[in-house]
């Protein structure tokens, strides 16, 4: 059978790549040995913000009478009714994903994909049954797993990666959750919220390592004031498992100290899916544990493409999606633009959440940049004491010689809801004074970006 286009896995990199392919006039098959949608859909970004999402209600209904509602009664979350929400979910939105695929005429392939020589790609499917498919184009985007250390290898039962974590079958009184990025602490929140003791381990000085040092700070501040442990400067050394209880061998400056917990929770990153893809044979070069690909996704063999987590570059879903529509939009004779990797959102969405974009403040100045900073809290929003949301600010980050956005450093209620606007104005590269001269409704969050601008120059109204 003859394709214009073969994608292997049907992430949001890949199936998006399938959809844009067929738009363009590609005849398309997908590849997909598991749940339409990927990790993302099945068993990441979706599922775990139904989790959240369920937190929140829960956190509102214990908080009602600060909004003047009665709730009598005891109020207790039901634990496995919320992981079967979340699943059921998940369950929708890959449906959702085979819709789509069917709608555009794309073809399903169930099983493994293998690169199989030039043009051609063996798939087996689960009774071990091997078909070769053909096509002009080949892309991988078969993703990323949780990533494993040499001392917190996964059973899946008191040693757990994100997946785990995503359906167990009862609330654990206690959790060690190593890693401290947007999967460690979404989920620290997440159990939290629930009611389980949770210690959050992190090896670099601050927790959510990759955002703004003030942002990181004001985020330990309120996971601390929710009853959230934090370790910073520590690491992880070994485990114990003893009957029910993981004995945590934690090393911090002051030496080793352990801690008991049912569950440990590893959450140091991912590891891109490079095995059984037959990449060495047909010549597909690696850089640093990633496909190397040029700016258009094209790998060093003519005809095979690679995008998402196997690629360098922000292990996003989103990130992925661009990647795939960039790279059929190359294949179908386009002339599209290169993805700009400084310009791409990060969110996580732990209470308070946080968004940001572009240069923090320390990178700037290391850049060289002579920078105004503008910041604006959320106590003086009026949108924001009304919906007793008052932590957190918005700071933003510019170029003092022509008023250009470098940066953009979200921490609060709904701020991911908020970010695109200042991705889009860093995209047409709006300058400090013209954020200032945009008018934001009133009352909403979204002022604060306005009034943070206003900060930077001097001309704030509501400080």
């Amino acid at each position: 059978m003859n394709y214009d286009l073969i994608v292997v896995g049907s992430g949001p990199g890949g199936y998006v790549a399938a959809i844009r392919a067929s738009q363009l006039g590609l005849k398309t098959a997908v590849i997909e040995k598991a749940e339409l949608g990927g990790i993302c859909l099945n068993w990441g970004c979706i599922p775990t913000k139904s989790l959240l999402k369920s937190a929140q209600v829960f956190d509102y209904v214990k908080h009602a009478s600060d909004f003047g509602v009665i709730v009598e009664g005891t109020v207790k979350p039901d634990f496995i009714g919320i992981i079967g929400r979340s699943r059921s979910v998940a369950e929708g939105m890959s449906k959702g994903v085979q819709f789509l695929l069917k709608k555009n005429k794309i073809e399903v392939i169930q099983g493994s994909g293998k690169l199989a020589g030039s043009g051609k790609v063996t798939v087996t499917d689960h009774t071990g049954a091997e078909t070769v498919y053909e096509a002009r184009n080949i892309i991988l985007a078969t993703g990323a797993r949780s990533k494993e250390l040499p001392n917190l290898t996964q059973d899946g039962k008191k040693i757990i990666g994100y997946r785990d974590a995503l359906a167990l079958e009862k609330l654990p009184v206690s959790m060690v959750v190593v890693g401290s990025g947007a999967i460690g602490t979404e989920f620290a929140s997440f159990y939290n919220s629930m009611g389980t003791d949770v210690t959050l381990v992190e090896f670099l000085p601050e927790i959510v390592p990759l955002e703004d040092e003030e942002v990181s700070k004001a985020l330990a501040r309120s996971l601390k004031k929710a009853g959230i442990k934090i370790m910073t400067e520590s690491s992880v050394e070994s485990v114990e498992i003893k009957g029910e209880t993981c004995l945590v061998s934690i090393k911090t400056k002051k030496g080793i100290e352990i801690r008991e917990a049912e569950i440990v929770l590893s959450a140091v990153g991912v590891t891109a899916n490079l095995e059984n893809l037959g990449l060495e044979a047909a010549g597909v070069l690696l850089e640093k544990g990633k496909v190397k690909v040029d700016q258009y996704y094209c790998t060093s063999v003519p005809g095979i493409y690679a995008i998402g987590d196997i690629v360098p570059g922000q292990a996003l879903a989103h990130v992925a999606s661009a990647e795939g529509i960039i790279c059929v939009e190359k294949i179908a004779g386009l002339n599209p633009e290169p993805l700009d990797y400084n310009n791409i959102p990060g969110c996580t969405y732990t209470t308070p959440e946080v968004a940001s974009v572009g240069y923090t403040e320390k990178a700037a100045k290391e850049a060289g940049f002579d920078i105004k900073v503008g910041k604006f809290p959320f106590t003086a929003s009026g949108k924001a004491s009304a919906a007793g949301a008052k932590d957190g600010f918005v700071k933003l980050i510019f170029d003092s010689m022509h008023g250009e956005l470098l940066g953009a450093h979200l921490i609060g209620s709904n701020v991911t809801e908020m970010i695109a606007e200042l991705v889009v104005a860093r995209k047409l590269e709006i300058t400090g004074h013209e954020l200032i001269k945009t008018v934001h409704p009133h009352p909403t969050m979204s002022e604060a970006i306005m009034e943070a601008a206003a900060s930077a120059f001097g001309e704030v109204i509501h400080l």
